[in-house]
């Protein structure tokens, strides 16, 4: 590698902004992902490419950030990068975890020339929703614009430009643009969320904008892309896609008035709701598995709606050669549902296997037998079905190596209609923040809708029956779910009032819902806190998941009864 001085930049520039899916941990894979993109930036005459928060990192690091041995790896990784643009190419832009005077901070740092030409520290540190970057980061000081080949370059950090301190600021200290690298979560309607506020900060400091965000998923979190660019009179520049990684490299040049302007990009259709919904969930269980390295996933397949739809899930997230479907049929179990089952299972091309539970529920009820006599049968004995099936199911697993899928809804999840070490038994749930009446929306999205980049067949691919029938655990002869719960369209509007905004039983009343019903929702949702504990990690969808977004205490005794 030879030195080679950059050439200053005067009336024009050449921008990449690189949407990578980084792994958490993964130091060296990381830069090779930005190293990636910079041949690639290179190869189409860049001069700046701008990466997402933390990518050497991966985001977010949580408390990995607190192991020294971590930190010296991202260092090491930065100062690699750095020395790697001493050949005259293009210069970078990357986050990392940086110290500085014995603190940690959340940085940016600009690569150029070969060396480390600028560390800039994000100032407001999110503390609130999936966030907790207060409990591992210091906060930085107010920053100034930094200076790229003649360019005053404005470097917040995500949440930096989420409230108007810092664009003021830098705006203020001479910057001319704001590049802004984020790692922002998916919830449904984030994207035009995203939009409005980066709007007005457009607004405020006149300036124009690049937004760069990270994609892929990281654990319960999914980053959905979507980069973004406005000029300074607010026009949209360039939209990048959603839940796709990609590279727009594009062209800015200085106004008569000696402003900044994009010459144009692309232009990304982003999707609808439910589109968006359904891709936030394959592409989270498609990078849980993958980033974990299991061959493949398997799950039980009942005929019922919410196992059709993690299947056809799991096929569109990793091929049908990698999912595995077990129909485990009981006495209870009707003929409808098996019927249902392999056709699913069918129309996916996955494997289906049929391994009875007859027996395995018989020997747990006579082992049983002399401890329960005189005892009538009651929801112990509905149990030791669905916890058979999870037996099964894990044994299979730790025989092939797939992981187990589980299919619970945020309905269930929340009245506790679930059975611990049963069917909540598996490693990671697609559906967990899908409330029972979106698990149905979605079954029919999906079957007149093919989205691009999945592996799934197109057409029906959950057969109509599973979507017509009346819902049903099939624990005991006619059961449906309704014997036990509000009719769905009555309980998800209740438990979204509760869980996603907070509202008074008074409140929810004044909705149309009768007060009883209310009381005892709300009951089943505090009293199911034990079991959400304990259940697999799935997609975040809504704007308050559980686990990461609310943390209510397992032992309480309130409830309201205004």
């Amino acid at each position: 590698m030879t030195d080679a001085a950059p050439s200053p930049v005067t009336d024009r520039f050449r921008l990449a902004v690189a949407q990578l899916n980084p792994v958490v941990g993964d130091v060296a894979g990381n830069a090779e992902l930005v190293r990636q993109a910079r041949a690639r930036a290179a190869a189409e005459g860049a001069h700046l490419v701008l990466c997402s928060e933390l990518v050497l990192a991966g985001y977010p690091p949580e408390d990995l950030v607190l192991k020294p041995a971590f930190l010296r790896a991202c260092r090491a990784a930065a100062e690699d990068l750095a020395r790697e643009t001493a050949d005259g190419g293009p210069a970078l832009i990357v986050g990392t975890p940086w110290i500085d005077d014995g603190k940690l901070h959340n940085a940016v740092l600009l690569l150029d020339a070969g060396r480390i030409q600028a560390v800039r520290y994000k100032v407001d540190l999110p503390n609130y929703g999936v966030f907790d970057e207060k409990r591992v980061f210091a906060p930085g000081p107010m920053p100034g614009p930094v200076d790229f080949r003649g360019v005053r370059l404005g470097l917040p950090i995500c949440e930096d430009a989420w409230t108007d301190e810092v664009c003021e600021c830098l705006a203020e200290t001479g910057a001319e643009i704001l590049l802004v690298p984020n790692g922002s979560p998916y919830w449904a309607n984030k994207a035009e969320e995203r939009l409005q506020v980066m709007v007005a900060r457009v607004v405020e400091s006149g300036l124009p904008l690049v937004y760069c965000n990270q994609l892929g998923g990281q654990d319960e979190l999914v980053f959905d892309g979507g980069s973004f660019a406005l000029q300074a009179d607010r026009r949209l520049a360039f939209q990048m896609p959603q839940f796709r990684t990609d590279l727009a490299v594009t062209d800015w040049q200085r106004d008569a008035d000696g402003k900044w302007v994009c010459a144009g990009g692309p232009l990304a259709r982003l999707p609808e709701i439910d589109e968006a919904n359904w891709l936030a969930c394959v592409v989270g269980l498609r990078d849980y598995v993958d980033k974990s390295r299991f061959p493949g996933v398997i799950l039980g397949l009942s005929g019922g709606i919410d196992s059709a739809v993690c299947a056809a899930m799991a096929v569109d997230a990793l091929g049908p050669e990698r999912v595995h479907g077990v129909m485990m049929p009981y006495r209870y179990t009707s003929r409808a549902s098996i019927v249902d089952a392999e056709a699913c299972a069918r129309k996916l091309a996955i494997r289906y296997d049929t391994v009875p539970i007859e027996i395995p529920v018989a020997g747990f009820t006579e082992v049983l037998g002399p401890l329960f006599h005189g005892r009538p049968a009651d929801t112990t004995e509905e149990n030791l079905q669905s916890r058979s099936r999870g037996v099964v199911l894990m044994a299979i697993s730790n025989k092939f190596g797939y992981m187990v899928v589980t299919t619970g809804n945020k309905s269930e999840m929340s009245v506790g209609y679930a059975t611990l070490y049963g069917d909540m038994n598996g490693g990671y749930n697609p559906v967990k923040d899908l409330y029972k009446t979106q698990v149905y929306q979605l079954a029919a999205w999906r079957n007149a809708n093919r989205p691009e980049g999945v592996l799934g067949p197109a057409g029906e691919v959950i057969p109509h029956n599973i979507i017509a029938k009346v819902p049903s655990a099939e624990l005991r002869e006619n059961q449906t779910d309704q014997d036990s719960l509000p009719s769905y369209d009555v309980l998800d509007d209740i438990l979204a009032c509760l869980v996603e905004n907070e509202m008074a039983v008074s409140e929810i009343e004044a909705r149309g819902h009768d007060r009883a019903t209310i009381h005892r929702v709300e009951n089943l949702l505090y009293v199911a806190e034990y079991k959400r504990r304990q259940a697999p990690p799935g997609v975040k969808i809504t704007r308050r998941n559980f686990g990461r977004d609310r943390r209510y205490p397992i032992t309480n005794r309130f409830r309201d009864r205004s």
